[in-house]
């Protein structure tokens, strides 16, 4: 399939040293020539850099630039590619790229650039998505799941995978077409279920590995809370080790939830400091509460605070029962003080004011998570919500041929169920897909991406 050239910048949008302009198509190295002032890249070898000027049309020069000529099919979309490095001034960046536009040259859509890529084989729908993760990633944890996923590490799991579902439809096709090569029972209790059973025992091995990859990944939603002026805020900023959060010894001083980011051994916390929860007549502080309750219902992680100095309270009593089946770290602040408070579970001691015991937190935050032995094969783990939700998908397929095996069906219906598996397995590879699928997976990258 011939697609039009397409061009795009491909580094951020601001001020910078350098800005690229990237081209890909057939057309790509012709229609650079004819704006570029220097030598003539049509004679250039693959792969080399050469110095000139983007004129206009009238042969003035709009900026000085290092040309990079790629011929396919060794590139990123296998396609011939111009990358024209020019000077990173907004403005200097859109006129050379306008230039570019005027040869017929079209504007390329989001994630454009990896769609070629993925369509000319040159990579899968996991290692696509693998770029964007490395792009976004938040820790070095995440950068390395990335570059697993874009090594094909995850594409050969599932390949794999797919290999044996395949091998099952090929022996049942034999039993359909030369019957008297097997019976159906015998093919269906004695060769299918055992098989099918390994299969889905690999499918929830890496469901159950996923939660490490999704943490990783995306990191852990961690709310603060606790009852008015136990220290949630300066807990906050303790971690943060900035005055992000306003502390006051006025209780409710923090009225609405406030997120920060924070990487505690390589993991990112989102973490949210909530309002005080306590009963109020307060209309405004009232709002903040139900944030707050809201805030402990979606949290992954719950830091609660308790004011060591201080005896037990019933508002207290309520936050450990409201949290009991929570992952959850219970943390006794103010240990510079005279301990009043009694309590018979675990709990880290800790002074927001010290700054003593906030190592001791960040460890156990790792502890809870699982986190603290992370080795180099849990860099090979799905991640990706998509990826997570389709082997789900199969899963439920595998059940519905071993329920169908159960119940004696006839061995082609059994078929459909594990053709449904091994498609719903390829959508995640991209082997196997719906167009719109693809629309909108790539919709979602940057422009120039």
């Amino acid at each position: 399939m011939i697609y039009d050239t397409i061009a795009a910048i491909a580094t951020p949008f601001g001020t910078a040293g350098i800005a690229i302009i990237r081209i890909s198509g057939s057309e790509s190295i012709r229609l650079a020539n004819q704006v570029f002032k220097g030598r003539n890249l049509l004679k250039m070898k693959s792969h080399t850099v050469t110095y000139g000027h983007i004129t206009d049309k009238l042969g003035n020069v709009i900026d000085e630039v290092m040309v990079t000529v790629m011929k396919a099919p060794k590139t990123f979309t296998a396609e011939d590619t111009v990358e024209i490095s020019c000077h990173g001034g907004i403005l200097v960046t859109q006129k050379v790229l306008e230039r570019v536009l005027e040869t017929g040259i079209k504007l390329a859509e989001p994630g454009e650039f990896s769609k070629r890529a993925y369509v000319n084989g040159r990579i899968d729908l996991t290692q696509a998505e693998a770029i964007m993760d490395l792009i976004h990633a938040k820790n070095e944890n995440a950068m390395k799941l990335a570059l697993s996923g874009l090594r094909g590490d995850i594409k050969k799991g599932i390949e794999n995978i797919r290999g044996e579902l395949l091998n099952i439809i090929a022996q049942i096709e034999v039993n359909i077409d030369y019957p008297e090569y097997d019976d159906a029972t015998t093919m269906g209790n004695e060769l299918i279920k055992p098989e099918v059973i390994e299969i889905r025992q690999k499918l929830i091995r890496l469901l159950d590995d996923s939660n490490k990859g999704k943490i990783m990944r995306e990191g852990v939603k961690t709310a603060i809370v606790g009852k008015p002026n136990v220290g949630k805020s300066s807990l906050l900023n303790a971690l943060l080790n900035e005055e992000r959060a306003i502390v006051t010894d006025i209780e409710g001083t923090t009225r609405d939830t406030i997120e920060a980011y924070i990487n505690i051994g390589n993991i990112t916390l989102n973490l949210i400091d909530t309002a005080g929860i306590r009963e109020t007549i307060d209309v405004v502080e009232k709002i903040g509460v139900d944030r707050s309750k809201k805030a402990i219902d979606e949290a992954e992680l719950i830091i609660l605070v308790l004011d060591q100095s201080r005896k037990i309270s019933k508002e207290d009593i309520e936050l450990l029962d409201a949290t009991k089946d929570k992952k959850r770290i219970i943390v006794g602040n103010k240990n510079d003080l005279s301990k009043a408070i009694d309590l018979d579970i675990h709990m880290l001691s800790l002074s927001t004011l010290t700054k003593e015991g906030l190592m001791d937190l960040e460890k156990e935050i790792v502890k809870v998570l699982g986190m603290e032995d992370i080795q180099e094969k849990d860099f090979n783990v799905i991640s990706n919500m998509r990826h997570i939700g389709k082997i789900k998908e199969t899963i439920q397929s595998l059940d519905d041929v071993l329920n169908a095996i159960m119940i004696d069906m006839p061995i082609d219906m059994t078929e459909i169920d594990l053709k449904k598996a091994w498609q719903t397995l390829g959508e995640i590879t991209g082997d196997y897909h719906p167009e719109d699928l693809i629309s909108e997976l790539f919709s979602k990258f940057c422009l120039g991406k």
